[in-house]
C-alpha cells in the first residue's frame, strides 16, 4: 500500500506514460495524412464525444468495483486484527492451571504462524495478476517469492518442527494450523484447564479465523470477472483510435495548427481514459504485493505486536515502516 499523501504527477505519468506515447504517434500519423494529402478524413465530434460518455461511465463501474474488493479486504483483515486480540486477552483469561504461562505462548504463538502462513498464501502468484511488474521491481518489491523462500524459516519461530513437518504435505497449510490449534484446546479442556463454556467460546473464536481466512480467499482466488476487465480495455481502443479523426473536426482539417495540438490533444485524451482503466486494473487484485493492495504483512506485524505484549514477551519485533513509499 502507498502511504504517502498522494502519488507524484511524474511517478504516475510514467508509469502510464506509453499510452500517452502511442496516442500521440498515432495522432500524428493521422493529422500528417489528413495535412499533406488533403484527404477528408474528419469525423463529426459529437458521435465520438457520446461514445466517450460511455466509455467513461464504464470505466467508472469497473473502478468502483475494483475499489470494492480492495475495501473488502482491508475490512477482512480489520476483523483479523479484531478478532485475533479477543482470541489473545482470551488465552490468558481463559486458560488457568499447571504451566499455564508456557500454554498461553503456545497458543499464541501458533496463532501468530497461523497470520505468517495465511499471508504467505495470499502473497502467492496467479495468473491474472501483475506478477510481471513486481519480479522487475517496477513500482513494488518482490514480496511474494521472497517471502516464500522465507516461510520455513519464519514458522520455526513460533511452532514446532513437528508441527512444521506436518503442515508441509498439506495444501494449505494455513487451514491445517487451525486444525492443529483445535485439537490442542479440546486437549487442554479435557485436562480441566477452561471448562465448556469458555472451550465453546475458543470454538467460536476458530470460526471467525476460518470465516475471515475463507473470505480473504474468495478475493484472491476469484479474479475480477474477466469479461469487464476485457471490454473497458477494448472499447477504450475502440474510443481512442476515433479520437484523432474527432480532433480534425474540431481542430479544423487544414488548419496548420492542428499539426501541432491534435497529437498532443490525442495523446492526452488517450492517456486519460487508460489511466482510468489502469488504475481499476492495479486495484482488482488486494493481495498481489504491488503498490495499491491491503498491507497484510503490516497488519500481521501489527497484531503479532499486541499479542506478544500481552503476556510480556521479549524480543518482540519493530512495527514495520515504510520503504519507498510502500508498506507491504
Amino acid at each position: 500500500m502507498y502511504v504517502k499523501r498522494r502519488y507524484g504527477f511524474w511517478m504516475t505519468f510514467n508509469w502510464s506514460k506509453w499510452p500517452f506515447i502511442w496516442g500521440a504517434i498515432y495522432g500524428s500519423l493521422v493529422c500528417s495524412i489528413s495535412y499533406f494529402t488533403e484527404l477528408h478524413i474528419a469525423l463529426p465530434w459529437g458521435p465520438l464525444g457520446i461514445i466517450g460518455i460511455a466509455v467513461a461511465f464504464y470505466l467508472g463501474f469497473k473502478n468502483n468495483s475494483s475499489y470494492d474488493r480492495t475495501w473488502e479486504a482491508r475490512k477482512i483483515w480489520g476483523s483479523i486484527v479484531n478478532n485475533s486480540r479477543t482470541f489473545g486477552a482470551a488465552v490468558l483469561s481463559f486458560v488457568q492451571g499447571e504451566n499455564e504461562a508456557e500454554i498461553h505462548k503456545s497458543l499464541i504463538y501458533r496463532h501468530i504462524a497461523w497470520l505468517t502462513l495465511l499471508r504467505h498464501q495470499l502473497r502467492l502468484s496467479r495468473e491474472w495478476e501483475h506478477s510481471e511488474n513486481r519480479l522487475n521491481g517496477v513500482y513494488a518489491p518482490t514480496v511474494c517469492e521472497d517471502y516464500t523462500d522465507k516461510l520455513e524459516a519464519e514458522l520455526s519461530k513460533y511452532i514446532s518442527e513437528k508441527e512444521i513437518k506436518e503442515l508441509e504435505s498439506k495444501t494449505n497449510g494455513a487451514t491445517q494450523i487451525l486444525k492443529i490449534q483445535s485439537k490442542i484446546l479440546q486437549e487442554l479442556k479435557d485436562k480441566n484447564y477452561f471448562d465448556d463454556f469458555r472451550h465453546m467460546e475458543f470454538h467460536q473464536l476458530i470460526t471467525t479465523f476460518y470465516e475471515d481466512q475463507g473470505k480473504s480467499e474468495r478475493i484472491k482466488n476469484f479474479p475480477f470477472p474477466r469479461q469487464y476487465a476485457s471490454v473497458a480495455i477494448w472499447i477504450s481502443v475502440v474510443f481512442c483510435v476515433f479520437v484523432p479523426f474527432g480532433l480534425l473536426d474540431v481542430l479544423g482539417q487544414n488548419d496548420p495548427w492542428a499539426m501541432w495540438i491534435c497529437p498532443f490533444l490525442s495523446g492526452l485524451i488517450t492517456w486519460v481514459f487508460f489511466l482510468m482503466e489502469k488504475i481499476g486494473d492495479y486495484s482488482e487484485n488486494p493481495f498481489e504485493g504491488t503498490y495499491n493492495d491491503v498491507p497484510i504483512t503490516s497488519i500481521a506485524r501489527g497484531i503479532e505486536i499486541d499479542l506478544r505484549e500481552m503476556f510480556d514477551d521479549t524480543d518482540i519485533p519493530p512495527a514495520i515502516k515504510a520503504e519507498n513509499g510502500f508498506l507491504m
